[in-house]
C-alpha cells in the first residue's frame, strides 16, 4: 500500500513537471518562435496556449510591441560639405520572427546595433545628396518618409524587422561651426544697430533742423506782425495827435509840454540847466503868479 501511494505520488510529480514543460503561453503584445534543438520548427506561434515536447522543443518569445531605437547624435556633411549634428530616433517591431531569430537570436541589442548602422548609412547618404536648406526646410519631411521606405526594405529583408517611422529630433550645427556662426550673427547685428542708430541720429537731425526753419518762420511771421500793429498804432496815435491838434493847437502844445515836465524832472536828483526865457518853461511861467 505505502509503495502504490509512493509510486502515485512520483507519477504525479512526473507528470506536473512535464505538464508544466510542456505547456507555455503567448500573449497578445508577443511574438513567439518554436525551436527543436536550435533549430526552428514553428516560426510564428500565435498568441494562446500550446503544447510543446519537453526537453525537445524550446519556446523563444519577443516584444510584438512598437518599440523606440533612440540612436546616438551623429555628424554628417551636406552637399555643401557643411558638417551638422543629427539627432534621430527610429519606431520599429519584430516583422518576420524566424528570420529575427536566425539573424540575432532575439538579442535587442544586437538588433539594435545593426539598425543603427543602418539609419546612419541611409542619413548620410541622403544628406550628402542635400544642402542645408533642403535639409532643414519643408523638404525633411519627404527625406524622412523616403528613407523610411528604404530602411523599411533593408530592415524586413536583413533583420526580420518593420521600421515603423525614422524621424529627426534635433538638427544642431557643430561647436565650432555655431560659434562662428554666432560670431557673424553678432557681428551682423552690431553692425545693424550701428546702420539704425545713424539712421535714427540722421532723421533726428532733419527733424531738428525742419522745427528751427519753422521756428524762425514763425518768429519773423509774428515780428512782422508785431511790426505791422505798431506801425498801424503809431500811425494812429500819430493820426489822433494831428487830429488834436488841429482842433486845439494851443492844448495840444499843453499837454506835450507837461508831458516834457514829467519826463524830464521824473527823478527828484535830476538837475537841468536851461535858459529861463526858453521856450521849455512858457507854461511854467504862465502859470506863475503876477
Amino acid at each position: 500500500m505505502k509503495k502504490s501511494s509512493l509510486f502515485l505520488s512520483v507519477f504525479l510529480a512526473v507528470s506536473f513537471i512535464l505538464l508544466t514543460q510542456a505547456l507555455y503561453i503567448v500573449k497578445e503584445t508577443e511574438r513567439a518562435v518554436l525551436l527543436r534543438f536550435g533549430e526552428v520548427v514553428y516560426a510564428d506561434v500565435p498568441p494562446g496556449i500550446h503544447l510543446k515536447l519537453p526537453f525537445i522543443n524550446q519556446v523563444r518569445k519577443f516584444d510584438a510591441r512598437i518599440l523606440t531605437l533612440d540612436a546616438a547624435p551623429q555628424r554628417y556633411l551636406t552637399s555643401e560639405k557643411k558638417a551638422l549634428i543629427v539627432d534621430s530616433f527610429v519606431k520599429w517591431r519584430v516583422k518576420d520572427v524566424s528570420k529575427y531569430w536566425t539573424t540575432v537570436t532575439g538579442d535587442e541589442q544586437t538588433l539594435k546595433r545593426l539598425l543603427s548602422q543602418r539609419v546612419d548609412t541611409g542619413l548620410r547618404n541622403e544628406f550628402g545628396v542635400r544642402t542645408v536648406k533642403e535639409v532643414v526646410s519643408g523638404e525633411r519631411d519627404e527625406l524622412m518618409n523616403d528613407l523610411t521606405s528604404q530602411l523599411n526594405a533593408i530592415a524586413t529583408d536583413e533583420l526580420g524587422v518593420e521600421v515603423i517611422d525614422l524621424r529627426v529630433k534635433k538638427i544642431d550645427l557643430p561647436s565650432e561651426v555655431s560659434e562662428s556662426v554666432y560670431n557673424r550673427m553678432r557681428t551682423e547685428r552690431e553692425r545693424l544697430a550701428k546702420e539704425l542708430r545713424a539712421q535714427g541720429k540722421e532723421v533726428g537731425l532733419e527733424i531738428r533742423a525742419t522745427a528751427d526753419k519753422e521756428k524762425t518762420i514763425i518768429l519773423a511771421d509774428a515780428y512782422m506782425k508785431s511790426e505791422q500793429i505798431k506801425g498801424n498804432g503809431d500811425a494812429q496815435a500819430t493820426s489822433i495827435y494831428a487830429n488834436a491838434y488841429n482842433k486845439d493847437p494851443e492844448f495840444y502844445d499843453f499837454t506835450r509840454s507837461l508831458k516834457a515836465y514829467q519826463t524830464t524832472f521824473e527823478s527828484k536828483q535830476d538837475i537841468l540847466l536851461i535858459d529861463p526865457e526858453s521856450d521849455f518853461f512858457k507854461y511854467l511861467d504862465k502859470s506863475s503868479p503876477k
